[in-house]
């Protein structure tokens, strides 16, 4: 019984300490009521119009303290006026719209030169024109666009994303307009090659021309085509940074760089140092720097890409059929008809590694991907060899990932997509010798081609779209095939 007056002790000491520590904090009870409520109706109004008063009155003393914008002192009328631009200049012909005009404004000819880019880099396509006056327009929140996203691609059906991870078996893919329809060719394509930037494709031929169109998937329009004389396109390339096109010849030693931002097309004869009788097969390194030629004896070339002047040689065993770039370009993957496949380092031109492409008789064509996880050798017999990078650098006989066996003629084109989800392996032997194969699961997309159509003559070259959207397949028949890969949302 003597200890609970204890405890009451106990808590009303704990209670004494906790109202000295309120009344420190918050000025006890009475005062704390006393600031939280207003003396009188409207009081809370009356402090928030002075702070914004207060506010304006510091703005205003501010404005007040700023000097005074300063005034011409001479203005004359004849500034004001502008002059118009003579356009029978031979620089500005090609702007010219009619012969009657004669003259421009500045700005109906800055508008003129902002066309004629728009065209010759791809320009915006429409869908996404729309897309950015309908944002520009309703100015919505987040769920509203969305929306928006969702009505666009319900339209269109082009650009329609299925899940983050491309799913193997069946591949969602469509037919679209061919890529070189407005200007079609009557002899082999040699080249069909997206641009690194634009919404544009690049096609070369047996019909000595080289043409560029805008892809849209319905029309395709043209933008450009050069005719190169007595001069059959044995292959043709976009420089790295899109702004040059290179063209090799069958029969000739000589080649073409093609300047669009200039509009020139600039012969490139007798290179110094290159003891060559002819100069047909090449790469671009993707940094840009160098042009790697495929001589005859086993020999490669590299040439500065800035002045195309002769750099240095590199050689295997054996006759190079095929090389590729490392995608940071500071290596090279040479096979050779020997079935052999080499490793150099780009600086030093010094062999890093060589091994033997198991079970291939003759080499033909090779490719890395993007990632540079893989390295695929095509070969005479058909079968494709994908090797894992790390394991083909440090072994003289590596097993590879998978052994492709799709194909039964002789692999001679692949190509893998920029996200390392697909490689794309052909033959120009026989119609419709092209298979898509999935990665990681190197099984092939069953419904391409589709069985029976006929439509795909004689495979020469195959090209993904920077961002995997767009594949393209030049034929024999003149024709740049054009599919929309509906896995992918952009181009």
């Amino acid at each position: 019984m003597a200890a609970r007056p204890k405890k009451r002790g106990a808590e009303s000491g704990d209670e004494e300490v906790e109202r000295r520590l309120e009344e420190l904090l918050f000025g006890g009870e009475e005062e704390l009521l006393k600031r939280l409520q207003p003396e009188q109706e409207g009081d809370l109004g009356r402090t928030l119009l002075d702070d914004d008063s207060s506010d304006s009155e510091v703005e205003n003393e501010a404005k007040s303290s700023l000097p005074p914008p300063k005034k011409a002192v001479w203005v004359d009328e004849e500034d004001e006026i502008e002059e118009p631009v003579d356009m029978t200049h031979r620089f500005r012909k090609n702007l010219l719209k009619s012969s009657t005009e004669k003259t421009l404004s500045v700005v109906k000819l800055q508008q003129r030169l902002k066309e004629q880019f728009q065209s010759a880099m791809g320009g915006m396509p429409s869908w996404a024109e729309n897309k950015a006056k309908k944002r520009k327009k309703n100015k919505k929140d987040l769920d509203d666009e969305s929306d928006d996203d969702e009505d666009l691609l319900r339209k269109t059906g082009n650009f329609v994303s299925c899940s983050d991870a491309l799913p193997k078996g069946l591949l969602q893919i469509k037919n679209c307009t061919n890529a070189n329809k407005s200007r079609p060719s009557d002899a082999k394509l040699t080249t069909t090659q997206f641009h690194p930037g634009a919404q544009v494709i690049l096609t070369a031929g047996i019909d000595q021309s080289i043409s560029i169109f805008q892809v849209d998937g319905k029309t395709n329009p043209k933008i450009q085509s050069i005719h190169l004389e007595r001069f059959p396109v044995y292959k043709a390339r976009f420089s790295a940074d899109g702004e040059q096109v290179i063209a090799t010849s069958i029969h000739n030693k000589m080649f073409y760089v093609y300047d669009m931002m200039a509009g020139k097309v600039i012969p490139v004869y007798n290179v110094r140092g290159l003891a060559e009788r002819k100069v047909r097969k090449f790469e671009v390194s993707p940094d840009g720097l160098f042009l790697l030629l495929l001589g005859s004896s086993g020999y490669l070339h590299l040439l500065s890409m800035k002045t195309k002047e002769f750099v240095g040689s590199m050689k295997i065993n054996g006759q190079a059929v095929a090389a590729t770039f490392s995608p940071d370009g500071s290596t090279v993957y040479t096979n050779s008809d020997e079935g052999e496949v080499y490793i150099w380092d780009v600086k030093s031109r010094r062999c890093l590694s060589r091994f033997i492409d198991e079970g291939c008789l003759r080499g033909t064509c090779i490719a890395v991907s993007r990632n540079g996880q893989y390295v695929a050798c095509g070969s005479s017999s058909g079968i494709v060899n994908v090797y894992s990078r790390d394991t083909c650098q440090h072994q003289t006989n590596p097993k590879p990932v998978k052994a492709i066996r799709n194909l039964v003629t002789t692999a001679t084109s692949l190509a893998f997509n920029p996200t390392t989800e697909i490689l794309a392996i052909a033959s120009n032997a026989t119609d419709d010798a092209v298979k898509m194969i999935h990665i990681p699961s190197f099984t092939a997309f069953s419904n391409f081609p589709v069985f029976g159509q006929k439509i795909i003559r004689l495979a020469q070259e195959m090209d993904f779209s920077p961002r995997s959207g767009f594949f393209s397949i030049a034929t024999n028949r003149g024709r740049a095939l054009l599919y929309r890969v509906k896995h992918y949302a952009d181009f």
